[in-house]
């Protein structure tokens, strides 16, 4: 998926960055609200880690952008302020999901990982195709029940695949799910991956490359 992460506190954000990449996420980060809208008004973001007491741009008026905006992703908002009064206030104003600080970084996870799901169309818990079996939640691979161990990257990319359901994929699409914004648009790094997943994935070869378009496994 891909995630921004807006937080003020640099180490914290750095720190959630760096958890959510380890769960194979594409990571953004914002450390104010005015930088928050910028990223968002040009990335589709799944799902925003929004802190609610931001520099500039209050993570309030944030929130509220993004729903005006009618944006697909959902929001965790994170803050301080651990009363009910704060949380029904947070949830008013548009958030999906409220956690309170200090917090654990695996709950953190796994929350942004259900609001995943739910600003994509519903699918499998197990994806399977052409003899491959994925389990996001393990994070493991199967190929003919073969186990095939796989780098983050490459496990983005073969979920994104195999969540197409036959459909191409476009490199660009690859590269909006499975890089952050830092990655230059014009380089190598999908055509790569996709010669290394395909290694690993052994024979007969399962992913096609519909040239000019993108890449399927039909």
């Amino acid at each position: 998926m891909r995630v921004l992460v807006v937080e003020d506190e640099r180490l914290l954000a750095d720190a959630i960055a760096e958890w959510l990449r380890d769960e194979t996420h594409a990571v953004d980060l914002a450390y104010d609200g005015a930088a928050a809208l910028e990223r968002a008004a040009v990335n589709d973001y799944d799902v925003v880690v929004l802190d609610r007491d931001l520099p500039l741009v209050h993570g309030d008026d944030v929130c509220r952008e993004l729903t005006a905006a009618e944006s697909a992703a959902r929001v965790l908002m994170l803050t301080a302020a651990a009363e009910v009064t704060d949380r029904v206030e947070g949830l008013g104003i548009g958030a999906d999901d409220y956690l309170t600080k200090p917090f654990a970084f695996p709950e953190l996870a796994a929350r942004v990982q259900a609001l995943g799901r739910r600003s994509r169309p519903a699918a499998p818990p197990i994806l399977r195709r052409a003899g491959i079996t994925l389990d996001p939640a393990r994070r493991e691979v199967f190929r003919d029940g073969r186990y095939v161990p796989l780098a983050r990257k490459e496990f983005a990319v073969l979920t994104e695949l195999l969540r197409a359901g036959g459909g191409v994929v476009s490199a660009e699409q690859l590269l909006e799910k499975a890089w952050d914004e830092h990655t230059d648009p014009f380089t190598g790094a999908v055509r790569l991956t996709i010669l290394k997943l395909r290694r690993k994935l052994a024979d007969p070869p399962v992913v096609e490359t519909i040239k000019g378009v993108g890449y399927r496994i039909p």
